[in-house]
């Protein structure tokens, strides 16, 4: 995966992070990040960030669901956001494989969260994965 599609990612997650905590909606940071010149927005991190809005419901019930000993609401919000990508593209994104979905995840989480971030989304992602096929998406 380029770096370019990486850095779209990292992008996607501060945007669904800002709408959460500013209490705003994803098109509202869309369309403040489109005004300023830096850093860029592009189509990829836009359409991400409103699928993951999209089907954000679901993909809470399944990260509660699956996450062993942390609620949603106790994880911090860097590492949520990284997980609902993640989750998105795990289950949603047919164009995406299974193993870049979680392998974006984990690289995202280590430019933008703590040393036990990493494993701690792996771990979760791996068990929506080995479930998948039961999951009612």
């Amino acid at each position: 995966m380029s770096g370019a599609r990486r850095k779209a990612r990292r992008r996607a997650v501060e945007v669904l992070y800002e709408a959460e905590v500013r209490g705003i909606t994803i098109e509202e940071v869309i369309k403040r990040r489109r005004a300023q010149p830096e850093p860029p927005i592009n189509e990829f991190t836009e359409r991400l960030a409103r699928s993951v809005d999209e089907r954000r419901g679901r993909i809470d019930e399944l990260l509660d669901e699956y996450a062993i000993g942390w609620t949603l609401e106790r994880m911090p919000v860097v590492d949520r956001n990284i997980l609902r990508m993640g989750a998105y593209e795990l289950l949603w994104a047919e164009d995406i494989p299974d193993g870049v979905a979680i392998a974006e995840a984990v690289g995202v989480a280590k430019e933008l969260s703590t040393d036990e971030s990493p494993n701690f989304i792996s771990g979760l992602l791996s068990r929506l994965l080995e479930n998948k096929s039961t999951l009612s998406l």
